[in-house]
């Protein structure tokens, strides 16, 4: 099977060249396509390979830590977010195979969809090479993010409720205020709301987005 021209471009990008380039394919192959095999198999294997390789490179870069302050670290290394950040880089939205609804709804943009493809990209190496070469791919498309990742990244959210907690409160409530725009790019406006009053607004591409925006607003507020 031989590649098209963009698909010989992303393969650069990716900088593996594959022997079987059907495995390529069917990394970008949403189920929306219909008929053909899709990624999710794929997904779910890359999903554990990135995970693998997360876990070695950071107790290698930091030998002295538990387990307790590697784990969010980890977190924000393998979450979707990072995950679609870096199929952005690479622009593997160009790539993927979908369905007629989802291409008119802006697939190639979604979080969640370039999130699984990514990692069924990864499962895609490690399937066609090995996995050093998976390792190789994953180290070098993270890049600096793996030595930047904040030695306490635990997401706002769980910062926030812990926060909570530890004073005797009740978790805080996040409250959808708005949602505008197409289902290809919508726009979520949160408020968090802790039980004694205090409250901040902030807006994403995803409820989840916007909801640890906001808690991550708060935190700031209750911080200052």
């Amino acid at each position: 099977m031989k590649l098209s021209g963009s698909m010989k471009l992303l393969t650069e990008r990716l900088g593996h060249e594959f022997r079987d380039p059907a495995l390529l394919l069917r990394a970008l192959t949403h189920g929306s396509r219909g008929g053909a095999a899709d990624n999710q198999r794929l997904e779910f294997l890359g999903d554990r390979v990135l995970g693998l390789v997360m876990a070695e490179a950071l107790l290698d870069a930091d030998p002295a830590a538990d387990e307790g302050r590697i784990a969010p670290r980890f977190n924000a290394l393998v979450r979707r977010e990072t995950c679609a950040e870096v199929a952005r880089e690479v622009d593997l939205g160009s790539g993927l195979k979908l369905g007629r609804s989802e291409m008119i709804g802006g697939g190639r943009k979604k979080e969640a969809l370039l999130a699984d493809a990514m990692e069924a990209v990864i499962a895609a190496v490690y399937l066609d090479a090995g996995l050093e070469a998976a390792r190789g791919m994953i180290l070098r498309l993270w890049g600096e993010r793996i030595a930047s990742a904040p030695k306490d990244a635990r997401d706002a959210k769980s910062a926030l409720q812990e926060w909570a907690q530890a004073r005797g409160l009740t978790p805080p409530d996040y409250i959808l205020i708005l949602r505008e725009g197409p289902d290809h790019a919508p726009r979520f406006v949160i408020e968090a709301r802790l039980p004694t009053g205090e409250t901040e607004r902030a807006e994403g591409a995803t409820k989840r987005a916007a909801e640890h925006a906001a808690a991550a607003a708060l935190l700031g507020k209750l911080d200052g």
